[in-house]
């Protein structure tokens, strides 16, 4: 059970704004805040190079939180800028030539896909669709009919950037290992909101950022790789950290995930991601999950019995992530109406998610997503200042 007064106890944002912006940025908790503050202290202190030397163990300790939410070895996490830093270094690794099939979903988010384009022009990879099924989600049985030995990559989103979907991660884990294919999960919307074992979802890569359900700082986010395609994947980017200059003419890649990293990084950050991790992991992210399952559907069902108000969501499992329009008010106007009403929303445009909106005809839509420190209060509170925004 979590404790919810606790939880707002840890998080002083919550005395002073309606944050339904999860999905963008969460509210981190009191402890995140004080190990990033206190680093930045010691930097001021000390200087910036002793504070991260002082720093190693906790450093350390970031890896190991991870690896302990993925089920997995912490030589096979990489810590790095944001979740499209982790995602670009896994897929720019893939060796892609003429005639590979790079397999990826409606879902796709336009960072991922705009990569998977620019390849295929520089490599003549080609970059193939999966369909979605009658909920929304990817069609696991489309999927299976598509494989062949053409098919280089399955690149999956989990959870869309839109629309409270949950894509069924596993089963597409069982169609690529199956197949022998590499498969790339991205994340970044799922870590912190429900379970991530790597073994069971059988991912070769994950992608992930601190900022959004882990409820960490901006500016950091991970990469996990399957330690047997660790050394079958050259990064895109070398420098001194990722490789060792052997002689004037020769260097050694690091034989572990630290491949993928580059030296300079926000450490503040990066102790910081740690505690966050510690955090998520003590509330329990099963429990995390269905908490913030109970929060969507109640907002929800609160939003359909406004006139109006059109929720866009779909998906066999669904999220913490509602996405609605009016008719009443565009997109921007009302998140800015909201803002003035102390609620935080986001909107998602169609340029984010094309093959999705383009084949839902969907127009801009706010984005409000929960996290498992709001209330069912806040959600009478935040419709409520739908319904007044909208008044004529």
């Amino acid at each position: 059970m979590l404790d919810l007064d606790r939880l707002r106890a840890d998080t002083p944002g919550t005395d002073t704004v309606l944050h339904f912006n999860n999905a963008g940025a969460a509210l981190p908790p009191q402890p995140v805040l004080d190990a990033q503050v206190q680093h930045l202290k010691r930097e001021a202190a000390i200087g910036g190079y002793e504070a991260a030397a002082e720093a190693e163990e906790r450093l350390q300790h970031t890896y190991n939180a991870i690896a302990r939410m993925l089920g997995c070895d912490a030589d096979e996490v990489a810590l790095v800028e944001n979740a499209t830093r982790a995602w670009d270094m896994a897929f720019y690794a893939m060796p892609f030539t003429e005639g590979d099939r790079i397999l990826t979903s409606r879902a796709a988010y336009a960072s991922n896909h705009i990569a998977c384009l620019q390849v295929a022009e520089q490599t003549g990879a080609a970059v193939e669709v999966v369909p979605s099924d009658a909920s929304g989600q990817v069609d696991v049985a489309a999927l299976r009919s598509m494989m062949d030995d053409h098919v280089a990559l399955i690149a999956l989103t989990h959870v869309p950037t839109n629309g409270g979907l949950v894509n069924p991660a596993a089963e597409v884990g069982k169609i690529a290992a199956e197949a022998g294919v590499p498969y790339l999960l991205d994340a970044c919307q799922s870590a912190g909101q429900m379970p991530l074992p790597v073994d069971e979802i059988g991912c070769t890569m994950l992608s992930a950022t601190g900022r959004k359900y882990l409820r960490g700082p901006r500016g950091t986010g991970f990469l996990y790789v399957q330690r047997d395609w660790i050394e079958r994947l050259e990064p895109p980017l070398l420098d001194l950290h990722a490789a060792t200059w052997t002689a004037p003419d020769a260097y050694e890649i690091h034989p572990d995930a630290r491949r993928f990293e580059t030296w300079e990084n926000h450490v503040a950050g990066q102790v910081a991601l740690g505690v966050a991790v510690d955090y998520a992991l003590d509330r329990g992210l099963d429990a995390i999950f269905e908490r913030n399952q109970h929060l969507a559907r109640t907002l929800r069902r609160e939003l359909d019995r406004l006139g109006g108000v059109t929720v866009h969501d779909q998906g066999r499992v669904r999220c913490g992530i509602t996405t609605f329009s009016t008719e009443q008010a565009g997109a921007a106007d009302l998140k800015a109406a909201l803002r003035e009403r102390n609620v935080n929303v986001s909107v998602s445009t169609p340029h984010s998610t094309r093959l999705d909106a383009e084949a839902r005809a969907l127009p801009d839509l706010i984005r409000a997503s929960v996290h498992y420190y709001n209330t069912d209060e806040e959600i009478e509170r935040m419709v409520a200042a739908v319904a007044d925004a909208l008044q004529p």
